[in-house]
């Protein structure tokens, strides 16, 4: 299961997706730390299709965990090679223009 939550600021819409089980952790790797916090990626539970839905109304895409950048990145939303490994966990950025 991935977790989707939307943000509104501005112009932008942010998409905060994370696979559902990495909720609350914190990663650290090579000098950068990522914490996924309930505040910004704890949304709704939501099937991988419906994801992939959310994705199409937003601006800007955050996302963390294996199974939603593997996604993503499937689905030609990110390119394999903006995808960072922060301590053996995928995430990815992208600005939608």
């Amino acid at each position: 299961m991935i977790l989707c939550k939307i943000h509104v600021h501005d112009n932008d819409r942010i998409l905060a997706a994370c696979d559902k089980e990495i909720l609350g952790m914190t990663f650290r790797g090579e000098g950068v730390k990522i914490k996924v916090s309930e505040l910004f990626y704890g949304g709704e539970p939501v099937s991988e299709d419906v994801f992939i839905e959310r994705t199409k109304s937003v601006t800007i895409m955050n996302l963390v965990g294996n199974r939603v950048v593997e996604k993503a990145v499937k689905e030609g939303l990110v390119s394999e090679q903006s995808v960072m490994v922060i301590g053996g966990v995928k995430h990815a950025q992208v600005v939608i223009m």
